[in-house]
């Protein structure tokens, strides 16, 4: 499979430097250019799409239907495993009163936020399902909408690198990246849109071949994968 994965448009609450994890927001006043940016630069690289992924809130379900109608695709598969991390109470909460408060936010991996969840349980849903998509669609290409944390969490984790040292990177609403699998393992990885933080930080140079393992660190046997549901992109 290959998959290509982006981010949702930009909302008012990520303009503001507020948390918003699996709360939504509404669009914010430049995002269609970062959504035809991003579809343009996947025509100019004639990419042609079989499926089209996103998790279930709000914003990434609406870019994802955005791309699918421009590709030609009538059905979009969202599903809460490519969720962003649960913040729990955090919602809304500036970025900087949350560093100031809770010292180990972005900081350990392993860090569960009251009434939601930890980078590394985000990290092990979302990976667990991309890996049982890949098995899915052998041979196919698949678009792929999401989030900065789950972006990080599958560069990460497919790249072989340290998670609490790379939970901060920029991830940009135009970001692409282009993972190339056999099987249920990453290859291959380039980025086609914005530069993300690991490349434009010196963490990594694109395009790269992922590391050999014995077969993905969290295999799609490790978690629970709840069905998607399929949507017509001809919705709003």
């Amino acid at each position: 499979m290959r998959a290509i994965i982006t981010r949702h448009y930009k909302t008012l609450i990520n303009a503001s430097e507020q948390i918003l994890g699996w709360g939504d927001s509404p669009r914010d006043s430049g995002w269609k250019a970062d959504v035809e940016f991003v579809s343009a630069r996947l025509q100019e690289h004639e990419i042609n799409f079989d499926a089209v992924y996103s998790s279930d809130l709000e914003r990434s379900r609406q870019t994802a239907m955005f791309h699918a109608r421009l590709f030609g695709i009538n059905i979009i598969h969202d599903n809460s495993a490519l969720n962003e991390v649960n913040y729990g109470k955090l919602y809304k909460k500036k970025k900087k009163w949350v560093a100031e408060h809770y010292p180990r936010h972005k900081k350990d991996p392993d860090f569960v936020y009251p009434e939601g969840e930890s980078f590394r349980q985000m990290q092990q849903r979302s990976v667990s399902y991309l890996s049982s998509v890949a098995k899915k669609h052998p041979q196919q290409t698949v678009l792929f909408v999401v989030h900065a944390g789950v972006i990080r969490g599958l560069v990460s984790h497919f790249l072989g690198l340290n998670y609490a040292d790379h939970l901060t990177h920029k991830i940009s609403h135009r970001y692409i990246g282009d993972f190339l699998f056999d099987g249920e393992t990453c290859v291959r990885y380039d980025e086609l849109g914005k530069p993300s933080g690991f490349v434009s930080d010196g963490v990594i140079e694109i395009p790269l071949s992922c590391p050999v393992t014995e077969g993905p660190v969290i295999s799609a046997e490790s978690q629970p994968v709840p069905e998607s549901s399929g949507r017509s992109a001809k919705g709003s």
